[in-house]
């Protein structure tokens, strides 16, 4: 996602830096300087007259929750979100807005309620305690010149690999059948939606606090399934069962949480705010991910 947001703005004509933990050259307008997310550097210069900061900084949580991953997994976000709200703090001529990655996952899990940023329901496990902590982390700092939002993201879906590829390949061969009793929601978003919607967050500036980056039309694991059976050509695929699931979490060194979690978010601030869609519906945003990169009709 990271760097589909810098070609998009490389395309709007800024110069672009990406701040990375491994040396890289420079791309066109978009520049690379190393940081380790902890501590001041060099790379806070840029920082000064910046337009926007965009933090997306976060130790993957496709994994196993061990106590080191864990431990792994809410350090990365706190002390990158820290780091970067002192950097700010020292700037004399600070960034205009700071837009922060959050999650979706901030609530709990629910297959009635629309959870929304007003009366949404945050609840009490490690997914959504991480995601409380790197919220209060972001809006903790003093910076009075800087508006800030925090971006509660849903599984961003797009070509060349992210949560797709796996589904896919199971629906492939077959094995795309509902995964529990498929009555868990799966919310969803556009990676062309994500980039349209950061832009336009960053243009509309009455706009600070959290916001729910999610298509307004979530559909549950059933639907899902039925959907990229449908894009691959497969008619029928097996069932996969808790049991079924929670095996191969082991084996691929992940959590069925991803899956099993019924996550029935509704972007209700982007939708009154005026915020237009690309993509409202899965079957469009499948059929254009895998339209091309798996070359079904």
């Amino acid at each position: 996602m990271g760097m589909s947001l810098a070609r998009f703005f490389e395309r709007q004509g800024y110069s672009v830096i990406v701040l990375s933990r491994k040396a890289k050259k420079s791309e066109g307008n978009v520049s690379f300087i190393q940081w380790d997310g902890k501590l001041l550097g060099p790379w806070a210069d840029e920082f000064e007259n910046a337009s926007a900061i965009i933090n997306m900084a976060g130790r993957t949580v496709d994994c196993r929750y061990t106590e080191a991953n864990k431990a792994q997994i809410l350090n990365s976000r706190l002390d990158s979100t820290k780091i970067i709200g002192e950097a700010i703090q020292k700037c004399q001529n600070p960034p205009k807005v700071w837009l922060n990655s959050s999650s979706a996952t901030i609530y709990e899990g629910s297959r009635d309620k629309m959870q929304d940023e007003e009366t949404g329901t945050i609840g009490n496990d490690f997914s959504m305690n991480v995601c409380k902590e790197w919220e209060q982390m972001f809006f903790s700092s003093e910076l009075p010149q800087t508006r800030r939002v925090a971006l509660r993201t849903s599984i961003v879906l797009g070509k060349g690999g992210g949560a797709m590829q796996p589904l896919l390949n199971l629906a492939k061969v077959g094995l795309g059948g509902t995964q529990g009793d498929g009555g868990q929601f799966f919310s969803w978003l556009h990676i062309k939606d994500f980039v349209k919607i950061v832009n336009w967050l960053i243009e509309h500036e009455q706009i600070e606090g959290v916001v729910n980056c999610v298509a307004p039309n979530p559909v549950t694991n059933k639907e899902l399934m039925q959907i990229l059976r449908k894009s691959v050509g497969m008619p029928l695929g097996l069932p996969l069962a808790n049991w079924m699931l929670k095996l191969g979490a082991m084996l691929i060194q992940t959590e069925t949480e991803l899956i099993l979690k019924s996550r029935k978010v509704y972007p209700k601030r982007l939708v009154e705010e005026g915020y237009f869609f690309q993509y409202t519906l899965l079957e469009d945003a499948i059929a254009e991910i895998v339209g091309t990169e798996w070359g079904t009709a």
